[in-house]
């Protein structure tokens, strides 16, 4: 009976670490075999494929982000080979079991929670006796009514076989996140989190996930992301990997591990801020909320002071990458109070910001507790929450307007110095600029349309054009720095007018020429030929000294001359000024 599974992934990069535990788990003695898909691929490209390989039973693996798709089809597979049998597991079937059943006929089976026992003992039954009743943690059907079996005991994870040694999948590993866990469970009972429902945390054997690492990296793997929902629970076993990685890591591989901040010790972070080479690590850290009577009503623990010392020290070293999750809907946070716990983590000013929205995931407490906050959300994944008794739908499409800017101008790093700018001396506060900026982006209809970088910097010059910013020549000049910045290759079309006069600025390089140092002696010492200069600079003027900003952070509006020299070589910028 030839076995697939497969399930559809986000996005072409991303692996499904849970259908090869499956594989690794049911073979030698019952072969599988896997292919992914995405969530983006045609329903009918998916099912003719899978159709074309004859299998006779097929696992899905599902998800929020999936299981619509997914159920796509099956619905299809269905049609076409009533024969086929299905076998459905994952967070989003999990839970909930009853109504799948009834409400997907041709789900045949659902395995729930953990699934590596129970998906070998599965396949060993439909290969031999259908004796489903001996099958712990498994949904079916018999004489036309659902059977729910208990489920089993957990597994001891220092058994399982490892899970990256497919050699169908080495051809892949430098080109996708590899998924790694060195547990499992949480020990924190967050309400709206799936992992408050399993208790417990547990290890697997360490020298094995050591090997695989060195096996993932020795076949080309360059992201490897730890999914363990703490991975810092253990103080001595983090520093153990830490440790472990730092000493036998390769060049190029990046290593992403979720954290809980306020846990972390500081001897901790200054021994990755000693001891870590620049981006080998990155964190993801979940904040949800600063507001304390809400992270008490989900059972959330958190020390907002901890976290952010553990930030700011992280930061500061200078080391790591953070990424901050924030979750916009919780209970009793109103529109303000998301203002405030959006600056109060602004304030810390992390690499990447993630604003994600509340969704209502079936088997969690808050679900289950809706009513109590008057919570509305959508029927289908992914659950998301339309409005609760302080927050209206109309506030939570505001908060999303917040949402697009912030990804584009913040977290995509396109333009760092000129945002810094506007959050910290033209605004009132960096929620309040998200906001003006995101609300203004959506009145113009540019959410629905796609953006080349130099648009990007256009629509933001338009909106404070509009807003009548009176610092608007001071922010034209460090978007221009920022743009230039951040090129290989001198710019045919750059996005603003250009403001010398072609005599103004003929004079201006004929000085240059003549005297390379009025640029300073670095740029003396480049030895530009005429032929150099004309081909790889480009020239512009500012409103003010822009190294004075750089240096003292002092605005002085003595107007300026900025020279930009991209390297042919080095495909990088280097930038200089003089008076004018």
């Amino acid at each position: 009976m030839k076995t697939i599974l497969t399930t559809l992934n986000a996005k072409y990069i991303h692996t499904n670490i849970a259908i090869r535990y499956l594989k690794a788990y049911a073979e030698p003695e019952y072969p599988v075999e896997i292919t992914e898909y995405t969530i983006k691929d045609p329903v009918m490209n998916i099912v003719t494929d899978l159709i074309s390989k004859k299998p006779k039973i097929i696992g899905f693996s599902c998800y929020i982000w999936n299981i619509e798709e997914t159920i796509k089809v099956v619905k299809i597979l269905k049609k076409i080979d009533p024969e086929i049998q299905i076998i459905v597991g994952g967070p989003e079937v999990s839970y909930d079991v009853l109504h799948w059943m009834e409400n997907v006929n041709e789900f045949d089976y659902i395995v729930l929670g953990e699934g590596e026992e129970t998906f070998k003992q599965l396949l060993k039954e439909l290969h031999e006796d259908l004796q489903l009743e001996n099958v712990f943690g498994i949904a079916f059907r018999k004489d036309g009514k659902v059977k729910i079996n208990p489920q089993r005991n957990k597994l001891d994870l220092k058994t399982l076989p490892s899970p990256f040694r497919f050699e169908e999948d080495q051809k892949d590993l430098s080109k996708r996140v590899i998924y790694i866990e060195t547990s499992r469970g949480c020990p924190f009972i967050c309400q709206f989190c799936l992992s408050s429902i399993e208790v417990g945390v547990r290890y697997f054997d360490r020298e094995k996930i050591k090997d695989d690492i060195r096996y993932l990296m020795q076949n080309g793997a360059k992201t490897i992301k730890f999914v363990d929902r703490t991975f810092n629970i253990s103080r001595s076993y983090a520093m153990e990997m830490f440790q472990f990685l730092i000493d036998e890591h390769l060049p190029g591989t990046v290593f992403q591990f979720e954290i809980t901040a306020d846990i972390m010790r500081p001897e901790v972070i200054e021994f990755l801020n000693k001891e870590a080479p620049p981006g080998l690590f990155r964190f993801e850290i979940g904040v949800q909320s600063t507001n304390d009577f809400t992270n008490e009503l989900v059972k959330r623990k958190q020390n907002f002071a901890k976290l952010s010392r553990t930030v700011t020290m992280v930061k500061e070293g200078g080391k790591i990458d953070q990424h901050l999750d924030l979750i916009a809907g919780l209970p009793e946070e109103n529109y303000d109070s998301f203002k405030q716990t959006f600056n109060d983590v602004f304030a810390m000013r992390p690499e990447e910001l993630q604003l994600g929205f509340l969704k209502m995931l079936r088997g969690t407490g808050l679900r289950l507790d809706a009513e109590k906050h008057n919570y509305i959300y959508m029927d289908h994944s992914p659950y998301e929450i339309l409005g609760n008794n302080v927050l209206s739908f109309d506030e939570i499409i505001k908060i999303k307007q917040v949402e697009d800017v912030l990804e584009k101008y913040w977290n995509d790093h396109r333009m760092d110095f000129t945002v810094e700018y506007l959050v910290s001396h033209v605004f009132q506060t960096p929620f309040d600029f998200f906001q003006e900026f995101g609300t203004y982006w959506e009145q113009k209809g540019w959410s629905r349309i796609g953006h080349q970088l130099e648009d990007l910097y256009k629509r933001l010059y338009e909106f404070l054009e509009n807003t009548q910013v009176k610092q608007l020549p001071i922010i034209e000049g460090l978007m221009k720095f920022d743009y230039l910045s951040k090129q290989k290759y001198k710019p045919r079309k750059p996005w603003w007018k250009q403001s010398f006069t072609q005599d103004k600025r003929s004079s201006l390089y004929r000085s240059i020429i003549e005297n390379p140092s009025i640029l300073g002696n670095e740029f003396k010492e480049l030895e530009l030929t005429e032929k150099e200069l004309y081909k790889h600079t480009m020239l512009d003027t500012l409103s003010f000294r822009l190294e004075s900003y750089f240096h003292d952070e002092i605005i002085d509006e003595t107007p300026s001359a900025m020279l930009v020299y991209f390297d042919p070589k080095t495909e990088k910028p280097s930038i200089f000024y003089t008076g004018i």
